[in-house]
């Protein structure tokens, strides 16, 4: 599984950057703030993403997608737990697996094999299988809310 170690860190940063958000790496056997999971699981405050480097990129990448998915008013309140609902869950799941193909040494393909080690779960069992062939609702749901182009495409730019 790749951690954050394992990619260089100014393709995260810019990545981060795109969207105006900022990431906070912490010191190696740190409790990383803003963690709801715990452990190695990356946190979040506002627009600040906090992480180790033995942090699961899977990780970094789903909570930078909550930040991203969520409305603004919820952001100015973020710590922690993004909430939000069963829809807005899969876009970000959806959105993270394109995020992928934005960073240096990840991919769509590796990330979703991590998605499946960690035990994301998907009615039709498997990461990629959930992509192809079952996630119409979550790229309907990020192109409703301004998040991917009509192209699929992500716009680089925090919901509303």
């Amino acid at each position: 599984m790749l951690a954050v170690a394992d990619v260089p860190l100014a393709s995260i940063e810019s990545l981060l950057d795109r969207y105006g958000l900022s990431m906070n790496v912490q010191q190696d056997g740190e409790a990383i703030t803003g963690s709801f999971w715990g452990d190695r699981e990356a946190g979040v405050v506002g627009c600040t993403v906090y992480a180790r480097r033995d942090t699961p990129l899977h990780s970094l990448l789903h909570e930078t997608c909550h930040i991203i998915c969520m409305s603004g008013d919820r952001r100015e309140q973020l710590e922690t737990d993004a909430g939000g609902d069963d829809l807005e869950e899969a876009a970000v799941c959806y959105l993270q697996v394109l995020l992928a193909d934005e960073l240096d040494r990840v991919g769509r393909d590796r990330l979703m094999a991590d998605m499946d080690s960690w035990g994301y779960s998907f009615r039709l069992g498997d990461t990629r299988s959930w992509f192809e062939h079952d996630a119409e609702d979550a790229r309907k749901w990020l192109i409703d809310h301004g998040l991917l182009d009509a192209s699929e495409s992500p716009v680089f730019q925090l919901r509303v």
